[in-house]
């Protein structure tokens, strides 16, 4: 399970915090300061969110942060904060913090942030994130056709401040295109902002955007800036823009008309100058026509599209970005596998269709290098789903003992859907109304199936 790392030089805030947090479920780790959380970040793969006092001895929160940065990019970062030290906090965000909670906070105010946080981990597109000097075209893998013109496009686009719409699927590297815009424009030393439109209640958007000011509501005991005030003169990535409510679709168009907001509870009118990027994996002129999405905003948003292609459709990459996998986790898991056996490159490039995409992947590389029996990785080692594509077709042979052909079609057919339930359950985080729409069922009809196939434990509600 994943943990939750706590970071403070005070023993009674970390035993205040790690109770809050157990008695929600969460596995806890402490550290008294920023150097012992990293050796807990190196021994512990399973952290998947880091909160950090900023004053401590040693190596200090903000000290912590870049490190953590260069080291695990896609752990967020929660900063504790003192009241006297709310501009700090801002500037750690700046610097990539996820979000601060100041001091006295209550119970409620660090489990959303923390649950926040997790969403976003897991629907980061940021899995795949290349080191610096092992790629050449702007830090990302590939040099397939496809991923080319993509270079050809960013090259033009990145030293303009127009919109830029990216689509593809899940585990494409969506973000990693956004990243590679905004470090080759004139904004690449000013912030780089990201939300992640899905991994936020609806109830909360607004305030993550455009910030609120003291007595707004109900908890606002000061004013916190919004990502677009933070994302002044720089770049903000607003990852799965289809997931929007058609309220903030209206409030959102305003912004990008305007480049002018108001803070929730507020009067005065913020200007600010920011490089606006979107990302979906929906089809957002789909979800136009069936009135899901505002088309005005579709058309401000699709500026300039870019488009990428799923794994399938590169498969002449693939060679370069197993290279790059197996020399990452050498490093990380302290391996030494040289390279993969023929048959499994075979089954990488030739057999296997790569649903996840680049995403699935890495994690499989990850799995396939720590648990080497030697320096090439054999296909035994493979998993049988990945050895065995799923589109092959059965032989005759296969079908012994398994009952009539009409037996045999029912068997396959209600294992094709469990899996796509499975996966789409996954990429709405856990989501029913969003996963059944995208499925095409109704609410109550997906949750027949989700008791049928025994997978309500990973469906929940909204």
């Amino acid at each position: 399970m994943k943990k939750i790392l706590i970071v403070d030089d005070e023993i009674n805030m970390l035993l205040v915090l790690e109770a809050m947090l157990r008695k929600e479920g969460f596995p806890v780790l402490k550290a008294a300061d920023g150097l012992e959380a990293l050796q807990n970040l190196e021994k512990d793969e399973n952290v998947a969110v880091v909160v950090t006092d900023l004053k401590m001895p040693g190596l200090d929160g903000l000290g912590l942060l870049g490190r953590m940065t260069d080291a695990y990019p896609g752990i967020p970062v929660i900063i504790i904060t003192a009241h006297g030290t709310v501009s700090t906090a801002v500037e750690a965000l700046k610097k990539g913090a996820f979000d601060y909670i100041t001091k006295p906070f209550d119970r409620e105010d660090l489990l959303n942030v923390v649950q926040k946080a997790l969403r976003t981990q897991a629907l980061s597109e940021a899995d795949v994130i290349p080191e610096a000097g092992d790629i050449d075209h702007l830090n990302i893998i590939g040099t397939s056709g496809e991923m080319l013109r993509i270079y050809d496009v960013i090259a033009k686009v990145a030293q303009t401040t127009t919109t830029i719409l990216i689509t593809g699927e899940t585990g494409t590297g969506k973000e990693l295109i956004a990243q590679a815009i905004h470090r080759n424009s004139p904004r690449r030393d000013e912030p780089f902002i990201k939300i992640n439109c899905a991994a936020i209640a609806e109830t909360l958007l607004e305030s993550e955007l455009f910030g609120y000011e003291k007595g707004a509501f109900t908890g606002a005991v000061q004013r916190k800036p919004g990502r677009f005030e933070l994302a002044h003169q720089g770049t903000l990535f607003l990852d799965e823009v289809g997931e929007l409510p058609k309220d903030m679709q209206v409030k959102l168009l305003r912004v990008i008309q305007d480049q002018e907001f108001e803070r929730v509870g507020g009067l005065r009118t913020i200007r600010v100058d920011v490089r606006l990027i979107a990302a979906t994996n929906r089809t957002l002129s789909q979800d136009v026509k069936d009135g899901r999405f505002r088309e005005d905003l579709f058309y401000r948003l699709n500026v300039v599209p870019i488009h990428l292609p799923p794994l399938r459709d590169r498969k002449e990459d693939i060679d370069a970005l197993v290279e790059h996998f197996i020399r990452k986790f050498n490093r990380k898991l302290n391996r030494n596998v040289r390279a993969v056996s023929p048959a499994v490159r075979d089954i990488f490039v030739g057999r296997y269709d790569w649903p996840g995409n680049i995403r699935e992947l890495e994690n499989l590389l990850e799995r396939l290098v720590l648990f080497a029996q030697g320096d090439i990785i054999t296909e035994e080692e493979l998993p049988r789903e990945t050895r065995f594509n799923e589109k092959r077709v059965y032989e005759a042979s296969s079908l012994e003992g398994q009952g009539t052909f009409k037996e045999v079609l029912r068997k396959k057919t209600e294992e094709i859907e469990k899996d796509m339930i499975l996966r789409v359950l996954e990429e709405c985080s856990g989501n029913v109304s969003r996963a059944a729409q995208q499925l095409g069922l109704s609410r109550k009809g997906l949750q027949l199936k989700m008791i049928r196939y025994n997978l309500r434990k990973s469906g929940s509600e909204e």
